[in-house]
């Protein structure tokens, strides 16, 4: 059966599969890295005038700032809780 214990493995597994993409090796050639993605002149503007940014994101954009965000938030936590987890399944299998 389907629990939420099958639904926390596929959560973290897939955490997981987002924190270790490499910028170099798969990111960069999928034009999705985060170093092409600076602030142009425009969006500097529109910042420093104070006109919310957000609403000029595309979806692309919001995906390459949540893989970076992933990969720089959730490294340590991730390191913990996959201790934890290889932990538990050796004891209790």
């Amino acid at each position: 059966m389907f629990g939420l214990g099958k639904l926390l493995y596929i959560i973290i597994l897939s955490v997981n599969g987002i924190a270790v993409l490499s910028e170099d090796r798969f990111l960069n050639r999928i034009g999705w890295s985060t170093q092409n993605n600076g602030p142009s002149g425009e969006q500097y503007q529109q910042f420093m005038t104070g006109v919310n940014q957000n609403d000029n994101q595309t979806i692309k954009t919001r995906l390459i700032n949540l893989i970076g965000a992933i990969r720089t938030l959730l490294r340590v936590p991730l390191i913990a809780i996959n201790v934890i987890i290889i932990l538990y399944e050796l004891i209790l299998g």
